[in-house]
């Protein structure tokens, strides 16, 4: 049996990450960016929203872990003779990986018998969450650290999110679009169309109007299960939320009465809700479905 820690991008919730038995290593945010607080052990994500809608206007940050952070973990659980595997945001989104490699380093410095093994996961927000669920059967069933790692090397690339946001000043703010592209699209309602695929954010394309836009990003996620001849049933399934738990839950009956005909091959319709680190982005109102292939 090993130990299995992630970073707080996973957006596993605290209740659920104790049920799984794992450990999250918090990002940290700020609203003035000088005070910073950890995410889900400060401030939940749920206060941390209703902060983004009361102070419309201001754009918070996020920091990633510190390394000591890691070290903490890695240490503690040296201690007990535990072998651990670390799962990480996609490295090109943020430092978090490198700092739980620097982190590996030193503490194998003074426990040089240690198993660690710190995995890159490709993935973010819920995908990675769904990922770290994954690793979490892998071990419950019985694998080995060694052949965990093997399996969740294979299943990577086959993470897929369709996503969509409501305000896009937040990406504006984030670099990810122009100033007259916020303009324009304020001006329409046009909402964004995003997919997370390979490892980065494309475009999908942009729908007038929010209730439009879901439905778009329904029918792409659906186009993608028909064209690549997916079988859900070897697939975890998952919707993710924001600050708007009425039009989530209009959201979640949605999908389900379009996948009612497949009901008996989806186990369940994973939900997370967007956390910090990926909710700077986009603002409190993302709503995404995702799909990420079983390692066993």
């Amino acid at each position: 049996m090993f130990r299995i820690i992630s970073d707080s991008s996973c957006d596993i919730a605290p209740e659920i990450a104790k049920e799984l038995d794992i450990e999250i290593i918090p990002y940290y945010a700020s609203f003035d960016g000088e005070n910073y607080i950890k995410e889900g052990v400060d401030v939940s994500v749920e206060d941390f929203y209703n902060q983004m809608v009361e102070k419309a206007g201001i754009f918070p940050k996020t920091s990633m872990p510190a390394i000591v952070d890691f070290m903490d973990a890695f240490e503690r659980y040296a201690q007990n003779g535990d072998e651990v595997l670390c799962i990480c945001l996609n490295s090109k989104f943020s430092g978090s990986y490198q700092g739980a490699l620097t982190a590996k380093e030193e503490v194998l410095n003074e426990y040089p018998d240690m198993k660690i093994e710190v995995v890159d996961s490709e993935q973010a927000t819920l995908l990675q969450g769904m990922f770290v669920r994954e690793a979490c059967a892998l071990r419950d069933k019985g694998f080995s650290l060694e052949e965990t790692v093997e399996r969740l090397n294979k299943i990577r690339s086959t993470g897929r999110i369709f996503f969509t946001t409501n305000d896009l000043e937040y990406l504006r703010h984030g670099g990810r679009i122009g100033s007259a592209a916020v303009a324009l699209s304020n001006m329409l309602n046009l909402k964004p169309l995003i997919i997370y695929i390979d490892k980065q954010l494309i475009s999908g394309g942009i729908a007038r109007g929010h209730l439009k836009a879901l439905g778009t990003m329904i029918e792409q996620f659906k186009a993608h299960v028909k064209e690549n001849d997916i079988d859900l049933s070897e697939y975890r399934v998952a919707l993710a939320r924001g600050y708007d738990t009425e039009d989530f839950n209009a959201f979640k009956q949605k999908v389900e009465e379009e996948f009612a005909d497949v009901a008996d091959k989806i186990e369940q319709w994973e939900v997370y809700h967007v956390g910090v680190t990926i909710g700077v982005h986009t603002g409190p109102y993302p709503t995404g479905i995702a799909l990420l292939k079983r390692a066993i």
